[in-house]
């Protein structure tokens, strides 16, 4: 059973007693996931776009990103296909708990977690989500996305989850020119970003934070 966290922006976030970590950063949950995914990984490209983005999210967990990702569309006029990967789903209840919809003025938020698995689920006019109850390395999609949201538990928690291996299986399903954003900018990340054709780019990170990384497809 996860456990709610209040983080320092008022957001809420959860803890995972299994990997002994928090789904989102202590300085802000809100703040991190607008800095990081949204405003530095989708919005260049969403502004920009003629035709549907495809944004895949390794890491669905309280579903914050998605629900982010879902107002910037709807907001812009844009179409989203969004794709999210979680081998460990949070419960219904635990979601009920979170404040984002409060937070953000937005609602709908639930309505993300009532997406029925392995589904296509038109949320709104701009943006379709499919969930994927299903391990990174277990994951195959035919789509090629524009966007990564990589979302993982740290290096520390998840190893096997910042491997080379593991980016190029995520590079052979990025568009040239597609951009992957994260908040870790662990030198192992780094290595193993490039090793598997990403061109690697540091950026301030949100609140405290000194760094995260956004990555292009080349």
């Amino acid at each position: 059973m996860e456990r709610l966290i209040v983080t320092e922006d008022g957001s809420h976030s959860l803890y995972s007693p299994q990997y002994n970590q928090q789904y989102h950063s202590l300085q802000g949950a809100l703040v991190e996931a607008e800095h990081i995914y949204v405003n530095l990984g989708l919005r260049p490209i969403l502004e920009q776009a003629e035709s549907t983005v495809y944004v895949f999210e390794m890491g669905f967990g309280t579903g914050l990103n998605a629900f982010l990702t879902w107002k910037l569309a709807d907001l812009l006029k844009k179409n989203i296909y969004y794709v999210a990967v979680e081998a460990f789903p949070v419960t219904r209840d635990e979601a009920f708990s979170l404040n984002y919809a409060a937070l953000t003025g937005y609602s709908g938020f639930m309505d993300l977690h009532d997406c029925a698995w392995s589904a296509e689920c038109a949320v709104s006019e701009n943006f379709i989500l499919r969930k994927e109850h299903s391990r990174l390395e277990n994951f195959k999609s035919t789509e090629k996305f524009d966007v990564i949201y990589y979302d993982a538990f740290d290096p520390r928690a998840q190893p096997e989850l910042w491997t080379a291996e593991i980016f190029s299986q995520i590079a052979a399903q990025t568009r040239q020119g597609g951009v992957l954003v994260t908040y870790s900018s662990k030198g192992i990340v780094k290595r193993a970003l490039r090793a598997a054709g990403f061109e690697v780019q540091r950026h301030r990170g949100p609140g405290r934070k000194t760094h995260v990384l956004k990555a292009i497809k080349i």
